[in-house]
């Protein structure tokens, strides 16, 4: 069989550990020379595809992949775009199936999550109709956790171990501060329509004083009146507060409590923080005090979690191992073997079952007030946080890596499709 290229693309929200999956996808398809020939990277993900700007990542060594692997973000680009309907704008997929022939790329696969997956899918039936010879298979990742199908998410365990390390020593500082009138902290974080991030603080208390005191998730209705009762009863014992808030968080009518913005078909949510922290105030007086985490988040490579690291390299690298086993039409997904000793290893799941699906924090994973996490989630959680997989420090700062790599040729007209 003739070597062919591969194709490999991240997509969506980035993660402090999304590049390890790519290097596992690179390393793992170079110990296979007779299955894949180059491995391109596109730039901005889909949207590269199409315009043909496409990475060699050939002259990449151990070194650079080493570096690679240790930094945040997307190394080569990302995009928020979903792919038209195939019957409604065929010429998009005729520009999508001319690159990949004109570059002989007969593997693509797509690093990212649900929505991402939603688009690897539709990219595999379209090369189906086609008869275009195509194994695309789904790399997932994702802060949100919310991929079904999969124990966890490539990219959670980092967030939240970053997340649950600045409520506790932001809770001190809190703590330390509380000598006269009663003082609250709002963070809030990520998490739209899921509360697993949110969810992810409560590993910072290690005694039934410690903070988070409150957390306040998509999945459970905000009761205004008892939420602020709860805050006062906590003020009122300890001085202070600490309460996580869900980006996503929903009144009993069920919209968010806040929205920062709309584009088109996504809806960008912030401000819930904000509001909760005003409605404490109002109520109850307390001076509070309220952060955003925002980018923060999913960027804080130089806390990462070991776990997370091998996994966002071991999807990538069973990417590689799927499709050598002739597999299309899949992604791959960590699944848990054991909670102790924690053991765990990669399968897979069709893309039929994953694109556009979300996962929401399961019933038993909610302290039954629905104001916190139960020991479950926690007992499920910690070894999400084990470990820590340091980058390389430089003048006392963390020592990020920026390919240099240029732009492959094109072989095609430039696009005249989406910007």
């Amino acid at each position: 069989m003739t070597a062919r290229n591969a194709l490999y693309a991240q997509s969506g929200g980035m993660t402090a550990v999304i590049n390890a999956s790519a290097c596992g996808v690179i390393e793992a398809a170079r110990l296979h020379p007779e299955t894949f020939g180059k491995v391109f990277a596109a730039r901005h993900g889909t949207l590269g595809l199409l315009r043909e700007e496409l990475f060699d990542t050939t002259p990449l060594g151990r070194g650079e992949l080493l570096g690679l692997r240790q930094t945040p973000g997307g190394a080569f680009g990302s995009c928020r775009l979903d792919l038209d309907d195939a019957t409604a704008n065929p010429r998009q997929y005729d520009r999508l199936f001319d690159v990949l022939a004109a570059h002989d790329i007969g593997y693509v696969f797509l690093n990212g999550g649900n929505g991402s997956m939603q688009t690897a899918l539709q990219i595999d039936r379209e090369a189906a109709v086609r008869g275009y010879p195509l194994q695309v298979i789904g790399i997932p990742k994702t802060v949100d956790n919310d991929i079904v199908g999969a124990d966890c998410c490539p990219g959670y365990g980092s967030a939240i171990k970053y997340l649950a390390a600045s409520v506790r020593e932001a809770s001190v500082d809190m703590a330390s501060m509380s000598s006269r009138r009663g003082r609250v902290f709002v963070i809030e974080v990520m998490g739209r329509n899921a509360g697993w991030l949110a969810a992810g603080c409560g590993l910072a208390s290690d005694n039934p004083s410690a903070p988070p005191h409150l957390i306040l998730l998509p999945e459970v209705p905000f009761d205004e009146a008892r939420f602020l009762a709860r805050v006062n009863d906590w003020v009122g014992r300890l001085g202070w507060c600490t309460v996580v808030v869900a980006e996503g968080a929903r009144g009993k009518d069920g919209r968010p409590l806040a929205q920062a913005a709309t584009d088109g078909k996504y809806v960008q949510l912030g401000g819930a923080g904000a509001v909760v922290a005003h409605r404490i105030q109002a109520a109850l007086g307390y001076k509070v005090h309220c952060a955003v985490t925002d980018y923060l988040q999913r960027a804080a490579r130089h806390l990462a979690s070991a776990t997370d690291d091998a996994q966002a390299w071991a999807v990538g690298a069973a990417a590689i191992g799927a499709a050598l086993a002739g597999q299309r039409g899949i992604t791959m997904a960590i699944e848990r073997l054991s909670d102790a000793p924690y053991c765990w290893h990669v399968s897979s799941v069709p893309l039929v079952a994953v694109a556009n699906l979300e996962r929401a924090l399961p019933p038993d994973f909610i302290r039954e007030d629905g104001l916190h996490v139960s020991e479950a989630f926690l007992r499920w959680a910690r070894p999400l946080i084990s470990g820590e997989a340091i980058p390389a420090f430089l003048d006392g700062l963390p020592r990020y890596w920026a390919h240099d790599l240029p732009l492959v040729p094109p072989r095609l007209a430039p696009y005249g499709g989406v910007n």
